[in-house]
């Protein structure tokens, strides 16, 4: 964790947060509770000039949207108490986690109600003046022209750990109305991790179940691995904040990807790029479903036009340390093929959305590249939506004799009872019995058009409508 300082005026504020400190106990005033290295801690709440606080760098809130500045950010990590930095993050604080360029309407809502009815939490500010929790508020209060906001302090000796402790526990209340964004989130799991704890205590801090947190584990690790597949020579890449929105897709991928490669590790890798390159072309979730591990074999190779087919060479098979002679199978042709595609397509929409290191031509030219995959992949998914149609029709029909058949069972069990209660209404029951034959004597007529060698099924069937 960077250790940012003391800001400039820190010592400044510190003087009106102690003067104000003294008051507000004198008056045995109102105050917080909040989770203080592991106990609970009551803070006396105090009102401060809202333009005196500062906006803390380090908050998860808009963590991966920092990103989307480059020289913004880099003004963060240089001087995160100048203008230019906190300009940046006040304007982090309004916007979209999954669309930057509209005003979160969260936020809208937030400064409606605190122009309706005023601040009704307090948030939590460092000694020196960090706000701790609190943010987005500040930020709206200060966007609608008020003067002070109240906030909690924290004691004499916090640390940056301290912050970044605090703001987590008091998100992670279930009380909280904005929550962060996915990908925000999952950088605090791994920020957490990455300090040595356990995951079920992370899990447990988050209240997730711990087949939940390894669940994201795998989908951050993932996206970590398309930015870096997306990188090009001209330093551009995708970032954190391009995959925002794409959250049950990446889940629903994991689902099906484990599940896979369990007995076929290769097709579940295959799967996963076909997949993860329908992710990059915006595909909705349901479109998504339909790429199965032969997705890229059966529907889509074929149809790639020449200058998007990727070449392959041929993979050979790979050495085990220590035993000689002893190799695993390489990879197939088919999995790094469907791989090299996804990397195509990871570059070129790493530079379609580049607007610093690439030049108009180059984004012209993989935006073109995006929207040619994006056309054949629709040919492929529209073949392999036909073909999973015509599945469920050849599934339906003995699913529904075999849901029949329990209702009959279900029927068996219920006659005796039903007589022997005098309840069974017997012209009733033979009026069912008729409609039940009707409907076996036009399965009949059916089945016997369709199987010239009928199975023992069928020929049950077949026999018990002949005998009337």
């Amino acid at each position: 964790m960077p250790d940012f300082g003391i800001p400039p005026k820190g010592e400044e504020i510190n003087a009106v947060i102690s003067q104000r400190l003294k008051q507000a106990m004198a008056e045995d005033g109102a105050k917080v509770t909040i989770d203080w290295r592991g106990e609970p801690r009551h803070l006396y709440v105090i009102s401060m000039p809202v333009d005196m606080l500062y906006f803390n760098p380090d908050t998860h809130r808009i963590r991966a949207q920092r990103t989307l500045d480059p020289v913004r950010n880099r003004a963060i990590d240089e001087d995160p108490w100048g203008q230019v930095a906190q300009e940046y993050l006040h304007d982090l604080l309004r916007q979209r986690p999954a669309n930057p360029d509209q005003t979160d309407p969260d936020y809208t809502a937030l400064m409606d109600e605190l122009d309706d009815v005023g601040q009704r939490e307090p948030g939590i500010v460092s000694p020196h003046g960090i706000l701790v929790d609190g943010n987005t508020r500040a930020a709206a209060l200060i966007d609608l022209g008020e003067q002070n906001i109240r906030v909690g302090v924290l004691p004499a000796d916090t640390s940056r750990q301290d912050i970044n402790n605090v703001e987590l526990s008091l998100q992670l209340r279930k009380d909280r109305r904005r929550d962060y964004s996915y990908i925000n989130r999952l950088i605090a799991i791994d920020e957490e991790l990455g300090r040595g704890r356990s995951e079920a205590d992370v899990a447990k801090d988050f209240n997730i179940k711990l087949a939940t947190l390894q669940r994201d584990r795998w989908v951050y690790k993932l996206i970590l691995d398309a930015i870096d597949r997306s990188k090009t020579d001209d330093d551009a890449s995708l970032r954190l904040i391009d995959f925002e929105q794409h959250q049950e897709k990446l889940r629903e991928l994991h689902r099906d990807y484990t599940k896979l490669a369990t007995t076929d590790p290769d097709a579940a890798k295959r799967l996963m790029q076909s997949r993860l390159a329908m992710v990059l072309l915006d595909y909705p979730k349901t479109s998504l479903r339909l790429a199965e591990a032969d997705f890229h074999t059966r529907y889509l190779a074929s149809r790639l036009p020449e200058d998007l087919k990727p070449i392959v060479p041929a993979s050979k098979p790979v050495s085990v340390l220590g035993i000689p002679g002893a190799t695993l199978p390489s990879e197939s042709s088919d999995s790094a093929a469907a791989e090299a595609l996804t990397n195509r397509l990871l570059r070129a929409k790493a530079v379609s959305l580049d607007g610093n290191s690439a030049t108009p031509e180059e984004v012209a030219e993989a935006s073109a590249t995006m929207r040619k995959a994006r056309e054949t992949f629709n040919v492929a998914v529209k073949l392999a939506g036909q073909n999973a149609e015509l599945v469920k029709r050849q599934t339906a029909v003995p699913e529904r004799l075999t849901d029949a058949a329990d209702y009959v069972t279900q029927c068996a069990n219920e006659f005796a009872e039903a007589k022997a209660k005098r309840a069974l209404d017997e012209e009733a029951f033979d009026d069912a019995l008729i409609v039940l034959r009707d409907s076996l004597e036009s399965l009949a007529r059916q089945a016997g058009r369709t199987f010239p060698a009928p199975g023992e099924g069928v020929a049950w069937l077949l026999e018990a409508v002949r005998s009337r």
